[in-house]
């Protein structure tokens, strides 16, 4: 049974930080894709970043320089660490792991984490 568990949502000052952190059991960490999307309510999820199965990093125009994905294969874990953040950041963040075969937006996903960026 295939698990993504997302944690470190919540509530955030502009200009703050957040880590989000998802934790996967249940698949072969190492050799999966993984991938940060976000969606606010009536808009379609939007990929944030992935990091492929060699370490290899790609962000949204509307996060570089910001946000950093990060893996770590002896954990089973794949981190969003979040700065500058902004109101416009806000959103359910999901954690999703595909194969690197699979297109984009497939594979498995996690339950979500609000991040909600106000002041």
């Amino acid at each position: 049974q295939v698990q993504l568990v997302e944690s470190g949502g919540g509530l955030v000052q502009p200009g703050g930080s957040l880590r989000l952190s998802c934790a996967a059991s249940g698949i072969i960490f190492s050799i999966n894709v993984m991938g940060w999307y976000r969606q606010v309510p009536g808009k379609q999820r939007e990929r944030v970043a992935f990091i492929t199965t060699g370490g290899s990093t790609n962000y949204a125009d509307s996060v570089k320089g910001r946000f950093t994905i990060s893996r770590d294969n002896a954990k089973n874990t794949v981190y969003l660490q979040m700065n500058s953040l902004k109101p416009e950041d806000t959103a359910v963040y999901y954690c999703n792991s595909r194969l690197a075969l699979e297109p984009a937006g497939r594979g498995y996903w996690g339950q979500g984490t609000q991040v909600t960026v106000s002041s």
